[in-house]
């Protein structure tokens, strides 16, 4: 679960059904997750005398706090309407529009510097963990790093002559 947020690349969850425990903290280590509209996530160990305490580490930072702890403490499921209204999943799509809205957001971030992106998302995750001062204090730092890359220059002339960038994808 940790190894995906510290890979370069996102990742998308596409949930089609019930996610329970592990499965619902997969949803909830993602980067992004749709959800078909008869998608539902429970942590219901506690029923069965296993509360879902791994679980609750990846589900207490995508949900609130008492969202969180319903869940963990009753094991009743949400539906994927709830799941996106408090933050477990970022869309909910009919069914048969799960795979193409999927792939909509994979090919939309493909368009983009996979350099930038890496960084971004190593970047994010640092970042959420501390405190607003330090938070921007590291931000303002990785943007003029961001500044300096190939990718960076590249990105800002193309929007400066109204033309599509043309990514190296390197680290320079």
């Amino acid at each position: 679960m940790t190894t995906i947020q510290t890979i370069p690349v996102p990742v998308i969850a596409q949930v089609n059904g019930l996610a329970t425990a592990a499965g619902c903290q997969l949803v909830a280590s993602c980067d992004i997750a749709v959800a078909s509209e008869k998608s539902k996530f429970a942590t219901p160990g506690v029923n069965v005398g296993l509360f879902c305490s791994t679980p609750a580490v990846a589900l207490a930072r995508a949900v609130p706090r008492k969202v969180a702890l319903e869940m963990l403490f009753t094991g009743e499921p949400i539906s994927a309407h709830d799941a996106l209204l408090h933050g477990l999943v970022s869309r909910v799509v009919p069914e048969e529009n799960l795979e193409a809205e999927t792939m909509k957001i994979a090919h939309k971030i493909c368009q983009a510097s996979r350099t930038v992106v890496a960084l971004g998302k190593a970047t994010f995750y640092k970042q959420i963990s501390r405190g607003l001062e330090e938070a921007y204090r590291l931000t303002s730092q990785v943007m003029l790093q961001n500044l300096m890359l190939r990718d960076g220059q590249e990105g800002i002339e193309a929007f400066t002559q109204k033309r599509k960038p043309v990514w190296t994808n390197s680290q320079e």
